[in-house]
């Protein structure tokens, strides 16, 4: 069974940084992407970043350049680096995965056809 722990959401202003976590278990080796999502109050789930079991990265154009992505693929933790924030930027963060052999990252950044979700961080960015 696949489960995710999510960690380090919060408060902070806005140009300061964040530094999300999701350690997963259940999933097999490089046989997976995943990808960080962001639902905003009354806003529909968007994908942030994806990225492959080799460390290949995919972002949304609104995070480009402020936000990195990042996977530890030996003991399976994900990670998004914030920096720069916006009062934009402010929503529950979910960790996500795709399973399967040679699952492109562009995958885990798509809502439809992600087989596994987190439970959310809480991100609140003030200006």
């Amino acid at each position: 069974q696949v489960r995710f722990v999510e960690s380090g959401g919060g408060s902070v202003q806005a140009g300061g940084s964040l530094r999300l976590s999701c350690a997963a278990s259940g999933l097999q080796f490089r046989r997976y992407c995943m990808g960080w999502f962001r639902q905003a109050p009354g806003k529909g789930r968007e994908g942030v970043a994806g990225i492959d079991s080799f460390g290949r990265a995919t972002y949304a154009d609104s995070v480009e350049g402020r936000f990195t992505i990042s996977l530890d693929n030996i003991k399976t933790i994900l990670y998004l680096q914030m920096n720069s924030l916006k009062p934009e930027d402010t929503a529950m963060y979910y960790c996500a995965a795709v399973v399967g052999l040679g699952v492109r990252r562009d995958r885990c950044i798509q809502e439809g056809g992600i087989n596994y979700w987190g439970q959310g961080t809480q991100v609140s960015i003030s200006s």
